[in-house]
C-alpha cells in the first residue's frame, strides 16, 4: 500500500466502528445470518432468441493436482495464486443454458440431479439445484421440448430422471452424439478409473428413460434451426460444442472443452484426469480456442465462473478469459 499502511487502515476501521455506536444505544443483532443462496439465473438475448442460464450449483474438485497429473504442481499453484485463487481447492460452476427460439424451449445439459442417490452428491452437497433454479426463473420442466447434451457425464445428464427413474422433462426429446450414447451405456466400458462404473450406470439410467425419443447429433449439422453441433472429441469421445446463431449473433456453448478458466486456458495442452483421451482432448481444446479467439465469438462455458459468458483472447502460449460486460448480455 502506498499512501496508507495496512495497520493504519485497520485502526481507522476499528475507530469507525466504535464511533458509530451512539451513547445509550446498545448494539442489536436483530437480523439473523441466512446461510442460504438466492436463486441463480441470468437472462439475455442471442439475436431473436431468449437465453436463460441457470445454475446447478458449484462443483468442488478439491486439490487441483490430482486432476492434472502430468502438470508440475508448483506451476499449478503459481497460476492459481497469481490469479487470486485458492491453490488448495479448485471449484467449478455448472452453467446450464435454456434457449427459447420462439418455437421450442431447449435445455443444454442438466446438472447432477438426484437420480443416483448418494452418488449424485459425489462432488459434495452444493450440486443438484437446476430444477429449483429453473422454476425460480419462471420455467417449468414440463415446458422443455428438447434437452441437448454436450456429453453424457454425470454433471451433464444425471438430472434427466429423478431417483425413481421418472423423466424430469416428460415432454422432451434428448439429443446426444451417437458415440457418447453407445459408449456411456455400454457396461463393458466400466473398466478403468473408479468413476467409470457409476458414470456408466448413471448414464444408462438417465438416457435409457428417453430411448424412444432420441436425436443423434452429427458434426457440422443443425440439431434444430439455429443450433449446430461441432465435434470436439477427447473429454468424451463424442463430446460436442454447439454454435447458437440468430441473426448476426453467435454464442458458442463449449460444454467441457475447458474446465478451468485459468489452468486450461493458460495451458490448453495440459491433460485433465477426467478426459477419456487427454491428448485428443488437448488437441480439440487448442483448435477450438484458436477459432473462438480469432472470431471473437461470445462463449458460454459450463464450468467457468458464473454465469460462464465471456471471450477468449490469445495471450502468449495460451489464452485469457474475459467475462462478458453486462451490456453484452442484457435484454
Amino acid at each position: 500500500m502506498s499512501a496508507f499502511s495496512r495497520r493504519a487502515l485497520l485502526g481507522a476501521a476499528s475507530a469507525g466502528i466504535g464511533a458509530s455506536l451512539l451513547p445509550g444505544l446498545p448494539a442489536r443483532a436483530a437480523a439473523p445470518f441466512r446461510n442460504t443462496l438466492p436463486p441463480a439465473w441470468h437472462r439475455f438475448r442471442i439475436g431473436e432468441f431468449e437465453a436463460t442460464i441457470v445454475s446447478d450449483g458449484t462443483l468442488p474438485l478439491g486439490k487441483p493436482e490430482p486432476a492434472f497429473p502430468a502438470s508440475p504442481p508448483e506451476e499449478i499453484r503459481a497460476l492459481l495464486t497469481g490469479n487470486f485463487l485458492d491453490p488448495g481447492s479448485a471449484t467449478l460452476e455448472q452453467n446450464a443454458l435454456i434457449l427459447n427460439t420462439g418455437k421450442q424451449l431447449i435445455l443444454f445439459d442438466t446438472g447432477m440431479g438426484e437420480s443416483m442417490g448418494a452418488a449424485s452428491k459425489m462432488f459434495g452437497p452444493t450440486t443438484g439445484r437446476l430444477l429449483a433454479n429453473m422454476r425460480a426463473a419462471g420455467i417449468e420442466p414440463e415446458q422443455i421440448d428438447l434437452v441437448i447434451l454436450t456429453h453424457a457425464h454425470c454433471d451433464h445428464c444425471w438430472a434427466l430422471v429423478d431417483a425413481d427413474g421418472k423423466r424430469n422433462f416428460p415432454n422432451a426429446q434428448v439429443a446426444v452424439s451417437e458415440t457418447d450414447l453407445k459408449f456411456w451405456t455400454d457396461p463393458g466400458n466400466k473398466k478403468g478409473p473408479d468413476f467409470m462404473g457409476p458414470f456408466i450406470d448413471g448414464a444408462t439410467k438417465n438416457l435409457g428413460a428417453y430411448r424412444d425419443r432420441m436425436i443423434m447429433v452429427k458434426d457440422g449439422q443443425p440439431v434444430v434451426p439455429g443450433v449446430v453441433g461441432i465435434a470436439t472429441p477427447g473429454h468424451t469421445f463424442g463430446h460436442m460444442c454447439y454454435a447458437i446463431t440468430s441473426g448476426n449473433t453467435t454464442v458458442m456453448n463449449t460444454g467441457d472443452l475447458a474446465h478451468h478458466q485459468i489452468l486450461l486456458l493458460r495451458k490448453p495442452l495440459w491433460e485433465f484426469s477426467f478426459d477419456s483421451d487427454p491428448k485428443l482432448s488437448a488437441q480439440s481444446r487448442a483448435r477450438m480456442l484458436d477459432r473462438l479467439a480469432k472470431d471473437e465469438t461470445l462463449v458460454l462455458s459450463y464450468h467457468f465462473p458464473w454465469p460462464g459468458l465471456g471471450h477468449v483472447k490469445r495471450e502468449g502460449e495460451g489464452y485469457g478469459w474475459y467475462p462478458a460486460a453486462p451490456n453484452v448480455t442484457t435484454l
